[in-house]
């Protein structure tokens, strides 16, 4: 087995952006089939931890359908029965009654997504961080 120099892999990871260093957890948790845990002592460090999080970039993005012009709303529809899954009548009535949520805890790109599909109805969205 090949020694490991855990000063290197320390630095390595010091350069890795948080978004990966999440993603690296999750793999190795996978592969261990453990789940990780701040031990007890850590707990002091959780306001600071709270903090750091506030400033890191959200993951998860909430896009809500915020007008709807009514000659665009036949477009619109149809984005949001596909975004959505639900039928007709209900797709209808959600943008008829602007502002409301089209997703929940959307990942980043689905959210960029859904906001190009509804500009490019006619219609405007927002999409705010969770």
């Amino acid at each position: 087995m090949a020694t490991v120099n855990i000063d290197e892999i320390v630095e390595t990871l010091s350069k890795m952006p948080v978004l990966e260093l999440a993603k690296l957890k999750t793999a190795l948790e996978e592969k261990w089939g453990v789940k990780a845990m701040a031990a007890a002592p850590m707990m002091a460090a959780a306001p600071a931890a709270a903090a750091a999080a506030e400033v890191s970039e959200a993951t998860e993005f909430n896009v809500t359908l915020e007008e709807a012009p009514a000659d665009k709303r036949i477009a619109i529809i149809k984005v949001a029965r596909e975004v959505t899954g639900l039928g007709l009548k209900e797709a209808k009535d959600l943008v008829e009654a602007a502002p409301k949520p089209l997703k929940l805890n959307a990942a980043k790109a689905e959210a960029e997504e859904i906001l190009k599909k509804v500009q490019a109805a006619g219609g405007k969205a927002s999409m705010k961080g969770v």
